[in-house]
């Protein structure tokens, strides 16, 4: 028996918005169409959509709930779509969308999420279930481990959560923190002074600034020294007050520096540490001080440790089954 073709109209007010939802050639709109098994016609202000019912009724769903995301300056991008797609149901508002009645009206009065962080540029929001508890960590929590593969937006949060606590007043400064052990180059041979020398190691956390915030704001708070790069040689003997210090690749940190670092937390100050324990530069046979940290502190309930895993990629699709085939590689061997 051949399913009923139901056809259905979207009008949307907002050009500006619709065209972010849309995205470059429809692309976002091409997700949402092989996903739902649902044709999706694009003209003007104007979506139609043509399939089976049900269909039709998802993809009016996940566009409206798409919409109010751009109209409520989210960054609505190829993951944040498949997010919503294939994860309705790890979102509170998606949910209450999804209870509103179906008609030709989109909705303008979404609720914002109980769980964001609010950078200047854009309002960043949990792509998975991990990345939820996580940020909720962020948000609550005084020191913070966030352990896993690639790609699954530990730095990238924590920068959200650095930058939102800046922006609210409720940290005076950001320092950003890494172990200068990738590539085995040591420090002192890198060209520059120490911003230069440590530049290269700290990119990833910079990008993350740089997608939050203006260029020239970060490039004024890294003069006044609202954000501070320092390798983490430089916190010995600090005490760090009124700030939120991120230390990435913590796998590549020893167990005494490990120790060192967390011991410099201060008055009204959070730490967030970050490392994934599959890719340590230490040399064989020396123990990670993230490991160590984990064994000896997980059992205190003061400070949470999020696990993230295969699942929580949010990169390139392609990122994940690469993670996979070398971990069933290390398995097998």
């Amino acid at each position: 028996m051949s399913l009923s073709i139901y056809t259905t109209h979207i009008e949307f007010d907002n050009n500006s918005a619709l065209k972010q939802l849309v995205g470059p050639q429809n692309d976002l709109l091409k997700i949402v169409e092989k996903y739902y098994d649902t044709h999706i016609g694009h003209r003007g202000n104007i979506i139609t959509l043509t399939g089976p019912q049900e269909g039709v009724d998802k993809t009016v769903r996940a566009l409206r709930y798409l919409y109010d995301m751009v109209l409520e300056n989210y960054h609505v991008d190829v993951d944040i779509v498949e997010s919503v797609i294939k994860n309705p149901n790890r979102n509170d508002t998606f949910a209450s969308l999804s209870n509103k009645k179906l008609n030709n009206t989109p909705s303008h009065n979404s609720s914002t999420p109980p769980v964001h962080l609010n950078t200047r540029k854009r309002i960043i929001i949990p792509r998975t279930e991990n990345q939820t508890t996580y940020i909720k960590e962020l948000l609550q929590s005084e020191m913070i481990f966030g352990i896993g593969p690639a790609g699954t937006g530990k730095s990238y949060l924590a920068v959200a959560g650095a930058v939102d606590s800046l922006l609210e007043g409720k940290v005076e400064k950001i320092i950003l923190c890494r172990p200068a052990v990738e590539a085995g180059e040591k420090i002192g041979f890198l060209p520059g002074d120490m911003k230069e020398k440590v530049d290269p190691f700290l990119r990833p956390l910079m990008d993350a600034l740089n997608d939050m915030l203006p260029a020239e704001t970060v490039a004024k708070k890294i003069a006044t020294g609202e954000i501070e790069i320092a390798p983490l040689a430089f916190m010995r003997g600090r005490t760090l007050t009124n700030a939120y210090i991120i230390l990435d690749e913590a796998q590549n940190t020893t167990p005494t520096q490990m120790k060192m670092f967390l011991t410099r937390l201060g008055a009204n100050s959070k730490m967030v540490i970050n490392g994934d324990l599959s890719q340590s530069d230490l040399p064989h046979g020396q123990e990670s001080g993230l490991a160590h940290a984990q064994k000896f502190l997980k059992p205190l309930k003061e400070i949470p440790f999020i696990e993230f895993n295969e699942s929580d990629i949010v990169r390139h699709h392609l990122v994940s089954k690469i993670i996979s085939a070398y971990n069933a590689k290390a398995t097998s061997t």
